[in-house]
This record gives C-alpha cells, sequence and structure tokens, in this order.
C-alpha cells in the first residue's frame, strides 16, 4: 500500500523541482530586465570611460546621491505632492465630463453619429498644442495646467465608456424595459455595473497620458511641481538632480498604473466569483 504513494512521489518530484525553477525565472525576469538596463546606463554615463565630462554627471553614482539628498532634505516632497494633487484633480475633472458623454454616446446612435468625427478630431490635437490658447485664456498658474491634464484625460475615459455601454447584453436592457424601469434605474441597476471595468482601463489609459504630459505642463510659469523642478535643475546645470527627477516621475508613474491595474483585477476577480 505504501509503495504506490512512494512511487508517485518520486515521479512527481522532478516535476515540482522544474515547475519551481520556472516559477523563480519568471519572478527574476522583472530583475533581470533592470539589471541590464542600469548597466547600459553605467556604461554610457560612467566617470570611469568619461571623467570630467557632461555624461558623467548624469551617471547612477551621482544621480543617486542626488536621489538620496533630495529625500533626506525633503526638498522634493512638496512638489511630488502638488503634481499628484493636479493629476488626481485633472483625473477627477476628466471622469465627471467623460463618463456622462460617453454613456450618452453609448445609448445614442444618433448622438454617436452627430458627434464622432468632431470627438476623433479633437482627440487627434496634441493636448500640448492646447497650452499658448491655455495660457492666453486662463493665464499663468495653476488653471492652464489643470485645463491640459484634463484635455488630455477625457478622450481615454469617454471612448471606454462608450465601448461599455456598446458591450452590454441587449437583452438587458430589453429586461430592464419590460420590467418598466425608469432610466434613472436603468442607468444604476444596469449600466452603471456593467460598466466599471471599462472605466477603470480608461482611467489607466488617461493617467500614462497625464503624467507625459504633467512635465511639459507645469512649465507654464507655475512655481511647484516635478516639470518645474526639472527646469529649474537644468537652469541652475543640477544635471545629477535633473536625472533623480525623472527617476521620480518614472517611479511615481509606474506605482500610479500598478495601483489602478491591481484595482482592475481586484474588480474583475470579484465579478467572476459572484
Amino acid at each position: 500500500m505504501s509503495a504506490i504513494p512512494e512511487s508517485l512521489t518520486r515521479q512527481a518530484l522532478p516535476t515540482m523541482r522544474l515547475k519551481a525553477i520556472r516559477l523563480s525565472t519568471w519572478s527574476l525576469l522583472p530583475f533581470a530586465g533592470l539589471s541590464i538596463a542600469l548597466l547600459v546606463w553605467w556604461a554610457t554615463t560612467s566617470p570611469v570611460f568619461y571623467p570630467d565630462s557632461v555624461p558623467a554627471k548624469f551617471a547612477p553614482e551621482a544621480c543617486f546621491d542626488a536621489l538620496w539628498t533630495l529625500f533626506a532634505s525633503a526638498e522634493i516632497f512638496p512638489h511630488i505632492l502638488v503634481s499628484l494633487k493636479r493629476v488626481l484633480l485633472s483625473l477627477l475633472f476628466a471622469l465627471l465630463a467623460g463618463i456622462p458623454l460617453g454613456v450618452l454616446v453609448g445609448l445614442s446612435r444618433s448622438v454617436e453619429r452627430a458627434t464622432g468625427p468632431l470627438f476623433q478630431f479633437v482627440r487627434m490635437i496634441s493636448p500640448l498644442s492646447w497650452m499658448p490658447l491655455a495660457v492666453m485664456v486662463f493665464g499663468i498658474g495653476d488653471a492652464p495646467v489643470y485645463f491640459l491634464l484634463s484635455v488630455a484625460a477625457i478622450w481615454p475615459i469617454m471612448l471606454n465608456v462608450s465601448a461599455g455601454v456598446h458591450a452590454i447584453d441587449p437583452r438587458w436592457l430589453t429586461l430592464a424595459r419590460s420590467l418598466c424601469a425608469n432610466r434613472r434605474e436603468t442607468l444604476f441597476r444596469i449600466i452603471a455595473p456593467a460598466i466599471v471595468a471599462h472605466i477603470l482601463t480608461g482611467i489607466r489609459l488617461a493617467i500614462g497620458i497625464v503624467w507625459i504630459v504633467l512635465v511639459p505642463a507645469e512649465m507654464l510659469g507655475v512655481s511647484q511641481g516635478l516639470g518645474y523642478f526639472i527646469l529649474d535643475t537644468r537652469d541652475r546645470l543640477a544635471y545629477s538632480e535633473l536625472m533623480a527627477v525623472i527617476l521620480i516621475i518614472g517611479l511615481l508613474g509606474y506605482l500610479l498604473d500598478l495601483s489602478v491595474r491591481l484595482i482592475t483585477q481586484k474588480w474583475t476577480h470579484r465579478r467572476q466569483d459572484n
């Protein structure tokens, strides 16, 4: 009786070891990619190869030293908080405008046909193209930054909401009408739960665009923000600090994207369990 489990165990051990090796290799791949990128960065900027040159000021050694100084002195924290506030408020403005527009376009074929060419035309205009007009209308300060970021964020949200409405099974809407559900009940009981995943996808895409537009937008006469700080380091010729801020921007953008991705996965798993 005991020989059968023992033989099965011996046969399963190599398979289990192979799976463990594959899993550990798979988990180490991101670190391998980062290590290669760091090696290339060091090889192209290191003072060992480029002594007393401008590239050496962008080297990892100088960059990480400047990064430590920025965090130790807390000099960078106000700029991070201001930039995050601008991004989150702009996303809120885009959600308040993009969700109703997306639902309207998704529900009405006439509205979709009437606004489709206009929305596609405006969507293809780079948000940065509106910079001179934004300054002329809103002046110098936070207002033009919020305008540019909101314009950048509204389109992926609106289009994904519209796609989510189109993806709803028409039989659910027919059932709602047959049960005499009013528009409010149809909107909040059927449409809203069905488009949550599409809204989260739109937010993720919007964050990617807004985070790219943020840096040049914060060069429009504001006195705080990561974009302003990059401009300031350039003017002070503090290239190691400039490179450190670039790393901070990349890290914050990655964390924002990761947070929305995890929320989306959690929502999807919850819907599947239900």
